[in-house]
Formats: structure tokens, C-alpha cells, sequence
């Protein structure tokens, strides 16, 4: 395909992006991605779900909030509009990857993955407030956030690492083990968005928003048996890594996640035993993008890729009239 109908390869025949930039820009993802889960939580919790009560516009006549919406439509449609800013961001990580020399085709995969994330997700999010908050398109939307926030993670991980076959740093046994820390924090997130659709903060003040029919506080229980499990597996995978002294890196890596979980599980018991106030519920879900960062950057630590091959810059590329004297 000629450069003139390839924006993407014209870009790289003219900018030659730094490693460094595309790891910032790759970092940047990972915020961005932070920033639109608790937005939307902030949402819910100052009850602006249906603040803006259609979609694609904020009401049948107009495509922003009217003055008579309030606070609450403001809420709403600025969240909906962070998805621009978050659209932009994931561009120019892509951008960068595709004209990052030499070219990185995992690092523009999971750009684009992100995309299509972010893109999917704006639709659930519609369906969200097509449906009246229905609980489980709520949830389906914040696990979508939770994928988002997934790729940009191991963009940025791989963004800092070469393209060698994945070797392992520990042996099977401890990555097996690592393995079950993960879909534990899986089946973790998923029971906190189980409990926050069964939970008081529906979103929005009407008493109609259909809720999961389940009991809060059975829930919750599950919930918190499933921290423990976690929390379990995080110092098992400690004393494993220990013992067949791994390196360094790995054993930062989960002791940074034993100390995330520890804030969170004080943040967690503040909001069960004060009936939840919204300022902590929006601090434990910042928690749990925190929680699953950690998780997903200790368990990536376990293997190694090499370093990322850098080519010479022109400036520091020999002369031809140096190179043919060195051949004489």
C-alpha cells in the first residue's frame, strides 16, 4: 500500500519515536485506564447514572446537558466525554509503537486491542443507560474497564522488554502457582461487582434501578473469603520464590503486591463497617485497579524477554568514508 494511503507508515517514514516515549506512551494507557474506572465509579456513587438519561446524545434534543439535568448530567457527560481523551491517549501509544524502529508488531496489536476495547465498552456503557443501570450491563461494563486496563498493562510491560521467547526466571511449580494467584484476583473483581450490583449505590436516586437478587452481606463474605484466598496465595508465592531464589525483581514485584493488598483490605473494612460512604467505595475501586496491576506485574516478572533491541540513531551511524578506510 503506498505511504499516501498508509497514514500510519507515513508517520514512520518521518518520526522515529524513543523507547522511552513509547514506554511513556504505553504508561499513559495504564492511567487513562485508572482514570475511567474511577470516573465511572464516580459516577454511580454520586448517583449521575442516568444523568444524561439516553445515548448517544445526553436527551432526546440535545447532544450536551441542558441546565435543568444539573450537577448529575454534567457528571455523566463528562465521563462520557473522558472517553475521548482516553481514544486520543490509546492513538498515540499506537502511533508511536508502529513508528517506533525496529517495529514492535506486539506493541501495535495491543494498541489496537485497546481500541477496540475502549470502543466496545463505549457501547455497553450505552446500553447501560438504554437499560435503566440494569445491573449486569453495569457490571459488564466495568469488567470491560478491567480488560482495558489488562492490555494496557502488558503494553507497557512488553513495551520495557525485548522480543526473545519468553524464558521462565523460576521453576513450573512457582509459576504454576503464579497462575492461580491470577484467576483467584479474577474471581476476586468479579465478586466485587457482584456485590456493588447487589449494594446500595445503585446509581441513580430512583427506587426503580433493578438490583441482583442476591444478599448483600452473603456476598460480601464471599467477597472477603476471596481476599484471604489472595492474599494466601500472595505470601505463598513469596516464601516460593524465596526458596528457589528467584531474582530480585520477582520477589519486589509480590511484596509490592502484599502491601497494595494490605491498604485495600483496610480500605474494604472501613467501607462494610460504616454502611458504606461513597468517598471510600470510590477509594476501594481505585484499590482494585491498583490490586490488579500489582498482580499482573508480579506475575509478568516470572519470565524474561531480553532487552529491546535500540538501532543507532543517524547521528551516531559511521560515515561511508569511515567505514571504507576502516576496510583498508
Amino acid at each position: 500500500m503506498p505511504n499516501s494511503l498508509n497514514p500510519l507508515q507515513a508517520v514512520a517514514d518521518r518520526w522515529q519515536p524513543s523507547a522511552r516515549f513509547v514506554r511513556r506512551a504505553s504508561f499513559a494507557c495504564v492511567v487513562m485506564a485508572v482514570i475511567i474506572v474511577v470516573t465511572g465509579g464516580a459516577v454511580r456513587l454520586t448517583q449521575s447514572g442516568l444523568g444524561c438519561p439516553t445515548w448517544p446524545t445526553c436527551t432526546e434534543d440535545s447532544l450536551t446537558p441542558t441546565p435543568a439535568m444539573g450537577v448529575n448530567g454534567i457528571i455523566e457527560f463528562t465521563n462520557r466525554m473522558l472517553t475521548y481523551v482516553l481514544c486520543v491517549v490509546v492513538g498515540i501509544a499506537i502511533i508511536a509503537a508502529r513508528a517506533r524502529s525496529p517495529r514492535r508488531r506486539d506493541l501495535t496489536r495491543l494498541g489496537w486491542a485497546q481500541f477496540w476495547i475502549v470502543a466496545s465498552n463505549g457501547i455497553i456503557g450505552g446500553i447501560t443507560v438504554l437499560t435503566g443501570l440494569n445491573p449486569y450491563i453495569v457490571a459488564a461494563h466495568f469488567l470491560a474497564a478491567t480488560a482495558l486496563l489488562t492490555v494496557a498493562v502488558i503494553m507497557w510491560q512488553r513495551s520495557g522488554e525485548g522480543d526473545d521467547a519468553p524464558r521462565d526466571l523460576v521453576a513450573r511449580p512457582v509459576r504454576q502457582l503464579s497462575w492461580v494467584l491470577v484467576v483467584s484476583t479474577v474471581l476476586l473483581i468479579v465478586a466485587g461487582t457482584v456485590v456493588t450490583g447487589s449494594g446500595q449505590h445503585a446509581g441513580d436516586a430512583s427506587k426503580d434501578v433493578h438490583r441482583i437478587p442476591l444478599d448483600f452481606r452473603e456476598i460480601t463474605q464471599l467477597h472477603v473469603d476471596l481476599v484471604f484466598i489472595v492474599l494466601g496465595l500472595t505470601v505463598a508465592l513469596w516464601f516460593a520464590l524465596r526458596a528457589v531464589k528467584a531474582p530480585g525483581g520477582p520477589r519486589r514485584r509480590v511484596v509490592e503486591l502484599f502491601a497494595v493488598l494490605m491498604l485495600q483490605g483496610v480500605v474494604g473494612y472501613v467501607q462494610y463497617f460504616n454502611d458504606s460512604p461513597e468517598i471510600v467505595v470510590g477509594a476501594h475501586m481505585f484499590g482494585s485497579c491498583l490490586v490488579w496491576i500489582a498482580v499482573l506485574r508480579a506475575f509478568l516478572s516470572l519470565r524474561d524477554r531480553g532487552e529491546p533491541v535500540t538501532l543507532p540513531s543517524p547521528a551516531t551511524e559511521p560515515e561511508p568514508a569511515a567505514l571504507a578506510a576502516a576496510e583498508r
